[in-house]
């Protein structure tokens, strides 16, 4: 009889190390797959300021824009929280747009090997950014369904383990485009 009680002990503490160990590996996965996000922000804020300069020579561009990146890159370098970060990086996403959108009208910016080499770097680092969007998501819920499901719930109640954040998509990148082919010719 004691040999069945001690093999049930044993059991349930191989259960309760199993499972901690499980939701460590978990979490762990979620901070490293943050890790994998900022270093790209960190990539995109190195790159930044060779942007600016090399559209600074070329073109009399609006110094409040320069103004507004260089403010914004700031902002995610200083972030404490995931979704602050992202918040701050989404808007300078937008903004470094506007300054591609703009090298349109200068081309002597446009032809510049340097601008596009800048602009081909960024590009990359937005889509590298947008990947690690979704994996740290991806992590992160199947962080959140072990803390959620039964029998590794109760492991993560008994030693206090926080659900994680999701990064959610901004308002207005969720909007349908409008696409209007009204004006081009038959």
């Amino acid at each position: 009889m004691i040999w069945i009680i001690i093999a049930i002990i044993v059991v349930l503490v191989i259960f309760v190390i199993a499972s901690y160990n499980g939701l460590v590996n978990s979490r762990m996965q979620t901070k490293e797959a943050w890790s994998q996000i900022d270093v790209q922000l960190k990539r995109r804020n190195d790159l930044l300021p060779n942007l600016i300069e090399t559209v600074k020579g070329y073109a009399k561009y609006e110094g409040s824009t320069l103004e507004k990146v260089t403010e914004l890159r700031n902002q995610v370098a200083a972030a404490t929280s995931p979704a602050e970060a992202m918040r701050a990086s989404d808007e300078l996403t937008r903004q470094v747009s506007g300054i591609f959108a703009v090298a349109e009208s200068y081309p002597d910016l446009k032809a510049s090997a340097n601008f596009s080499q800048l602009q081909e770097e960024l590009t990359n680092t937005e889509n590298k950014i947008a990947y690690s969007r979704q994996l740290y998501n991806s992590v992160t819920s199947n962080y959140n369904v072990k803390l959620e499901t039964f029998p590794s719930n109760v492991i993560a109640k008994m030693f206090s383990f926080k659900a994680a954040e999701f990064l959610e998509t901004p308002e207005e990148e969720k909007a349908v485009p409008k696409v209007d082919f009204s004006g081009l010719g038959n």
